[in-house]
């Protein structure tokens, strides 16, 4: 019996010395019980009384127009820095858009984001990124006079972003965060390729941008009342990938594998595990039909990036003058945001930041192998972060959406899954942290020569 004691008093310590990763982070529970709809209502009702936010509109006023409401953005992160010891950078972006009658833009306009940016501790060239449109629109979108409050487009996506640096900020990241006020939206998405431009420039490893644009409508013009269901929408591959990249996808399979698709697996895999009163549904589509919003941009420079809104629209408030016609009201205004919801949206983008930030780098250089084979082979460059407690194996059936199946094999950096055929699924892995947060499954990019 005595000896029986010490063998089990072995295996136990044996299991609590061995790194295993928690399976949920408490901290990720706070971040998400501490976003307020209220908080949210504030910041919609104080961008609608601008009037109009177009980014033809007035740069001057104090109290309409754009120029006031991106100064009032700028001050509220300005704020938000005061409190937690000036952990924002908070700057804006000007950039000079020259006119063309062709187009929505007819005579030289500044468009001007607003940037505020957490820096990673330690200091890092990884980053996170959550954007909303600050700009609004009437029914000509050249029209920069005509009252465009822009209560849910995207009013609502911008005070999602407030909120989320409000409460992000009072912790600490392995990754660089960035809250983004983009302009000039409606008039070809030109703040969101402004920002994208400038990652490129300074070589921004970025981990993924989260497009926030109409977060706050649970009435749809179809007839739906849902307060929540949401989409995720995220195009299947990179448009930046080469031939060579693109034959051997032929063969290997991935073709909706993409660093966009794997985010946006991540947000609804986020989404399920820690917020039960919300519903992701993924859309294999880069937006709307033949539409676009301000991920596009990222996406279209190789980065990862996607779309989170409501899942039912109501275009009598989207692009409309305020009036009523045969008893229909149209505009966007303030009565048509539900800030419970919008509240639920912008936890779905907080708990990702968070899980994205903490988490350690994805694997790099990701191999696989297993050619007519019992077994598949998994290869990868292991990263030295010292909050790195190993690395977590996915796969799932050719035909599945979401990984369905996960092994936690270490602090490794090759592994081999015995007696499961490489044919018969597609493979992934990510790295975890010592607090159980992961990074986006990394796909593999080359081959193991068996």
């Amino acid at each position: 019996m005595y000896k029986l004691i010490l063998v089990l008093l072995a295996a136990s310590f044996v299991a609590k010395s061995q790194d295993v990763p928690p399976a949920f982070n408490r901290d990720i529970y706070t971040i998400a019980s501490n976003i307020s709809a209220n908080e949210l209502e504030k910041s919609v009702t104080k961008l609608v009384r601008f009037g109009t936010r177009s980014t033809l509109s007035d740069t001057v006023s104090t109290t309409r127009g754009i120029g006031a409401a991106r100064r009032w953005i700028k001050g509220r992160m300005d704020e938000i820095s005061s409190q937690c010891n000036n952990c924002l950078q908070v700057s804006y972006q000007r950039t000079l858009v020259k006119g063309d009658p062709k187009t929505r833009i007819k005579k030289d306009t500044w468009v001007v984001n607003v940037i505020a940016i957490q820096k990673a501790v330690p200091a890092t060239n990884r980053y996170v990124i959550i954007s909303g449109d600050i700009d609004s629109r009437a029914s000509d979108p050249t029209d920069g006079q005509t009252d465009a409050p822009g209560a849910n487009d995207n009013a609502s996506g911008m005070a999602a972003v407030i909120e989320t640096a409000r409460v992000l900020s009072k912790y600490k990241f392995h990754a660089n965060i960035v809250y983004a006020g983009l302009s000039g939206e409606e008039q070809g998405l030109f703040g969101g390729r402004h920002l994208a431009a400038k990652a490129v420039e300074e070589g921004w490893d970025i981990i993924g941008v989260l497009n926030n644009d109409m977060i706050g409508n649970i009435e749809g013009i179809d007839g739906v009342v849902d307060n929540q269901t949401f989409r995720i929408f995220s195009e299947p591959t990179p448009v930046t990938e080469t031939e060579a990249e693109r034959r051997r996808r032929r063969f290997f399979g991935g073709e909706v594998d993409g660093v966009s698709r794997q985010l946006a697996r991540y947000v609804e895999a986020m989404s399920k595990q820690y917020l039960p009163d919300v519903k992701p549904m993924m859309i294999y589509r880069l937006d709307r039909f033949g539409r676009g919003g301000h991920h596009r941009p990222f996406n279209d420079a190789g980065f990862a990036g996607i779309r989170i809104m409501e899942a039912h629209e109501n275009y009598n408030r989207q692009h409309q003058n305020i009036r009523t016609e045969n008893g229909i009201n149209y505009g966007d205004v303030l009565s048509g945001v539900n800030f419970a919801y919008a509240a639920k949206l912008t936890r779905v983008n907080a708990i990702t930041l968070a899980g994205l930030a903490w988490a350690p780098q994805a694997p790099q250089n990701l191999k696989i192998g297993g050619m007519v084979s019992p077994n598949t082979h998994l290869a990868w460059e292991q990263s030295n972060e010292n909050w790195l407690v190993g690395y977590k194996i996915y796969w799932r059936p050719t035909t599945a959406p979401q990984w369905q199946y996960s092994r936690f094999v270490g602090k490794v950096d090759a592994y081999t899954l015995s007696g499961i055929v490489i044919d018969n699924y597609m493979f992934g892995v990510a790295a975890v942290g010592k607090d159980g947060s992961e990074s986006v499954v990394a796909f593999p990019n080359g081959l193991i020569r068996d």
